[in-house]
């Protein structure tokens, strides 16, 4: 279904009943990466799964606010939009941290639990990786995405997860449109590491009483694995076999855990 919210026409796919679970990805990917996590939860929970704005089927405008105030304005207006009930335990991988963890230091009232995946929202140190700080750069930015061809993809994609599929990795680049390559430039160069140490201590404060599970792939070459431990989270899973998307390589292993943290 398509929903209207901070300006964009969001896709979403909303599956089953109950506790409601809202789940954000990252980049590149799209609300299809969660679909192997959410066939092992929809039976017993709400499952909401969106394409962030710019990515997949979402398609957003040219001047998007891709601030961190706004990600999390954004989000709290598809919440909204979707009906769901309050609170919401939320599920964030990689960029999703970003439009997630920044709704859930403004309404922490409508967060009920928060599941970090491969993510370093907001963790002051942080240093973005070789991909990201080209991305941030003008014109390099501009000219690795006008060469992202297939060949390219599938390497950078086996590099960060040496568990994807072939196919998996085929699907998610069959999304990669102009509009994505825009919205991947413009999210990385707004998205500045030196502002998470004005963001850190208001994450910090929400997860000292909201409580944080944080599932980590270990074998992640873009985010250290020092991160993992600096959510305040009151457990860490680590699978040692996975790489920076644990919910493309081992979902049954991720729901089992999400599913088994928001029952408690």
């Amino acid at each position: 279904m398509l929903i209207r919210a901070g300006g964009v026409d969001v896709f979403v796919k909303d599956q089953g009943i109950g506790t409601p679970v809202l789940f954000l990805h990252g980049n590149p990917d799209t609300a299809d990466i969660w679909d192997g996590v959410v066939g092992q939860m929809h039976q017993q929970h709400r499952c909401i799964a969106p394409d962030l704005p710019g990515f997949g089927r979402s398609a957003a405008p040219r001047d998007f606010d891709c601030s961190f105030e706004n990600l999390g304005h954004f989000l709290d207006e598809l919440v909204e939009g979707v009906g769901a009930a309050l609170p919401v335990n939320l599920v964030t991988h990689d960029f999703g941290g970003a439009f997630g963890m920044a709704w859930a230091v403004q309404h922490p009232e409508k967060v009920r639990r928060i599941v970090v995946i491969n993510h370093p929202f907001f963790i002051a140190g942080y240093r973005w990786h070789l991909w990201a700080r080209i991305w941030r750069t003008p014109m390099l930015g501009e000219l690795s995405l006008l060469a992202m061809n297939w060949p390219a993809f599938y390497r950078i994609a086996r590099y960060g997860s040496r568990q994807l599929s072939r196919e998996a990795i085929r699907r998610t680049y069959s999304f990669l449109t102009p509009q994505w390559k825009q919205m991947v430039l413009r999210l990385y160069r707004a998205a500045d590491p030196a502002a998470f140490p004005e963001w850190e201590p208001r994450m910090l404060g929400l997860t000292a009483h909201i409580p944080v599970l944080v599932v980590w792939g270990t074998q992640d070459p873009w985010i250290p694995l020092w991160v993992a431990d600096r959510f305040g989270a009151e457990r860490v899973v680590h699978f040692p076999a996975s790489g920076h998307w644990p919910p493309a390589e081992v979902p049954d292993r991720v729901a089992m855990e999400i599913r088994d943290f928001v029952r408690s």
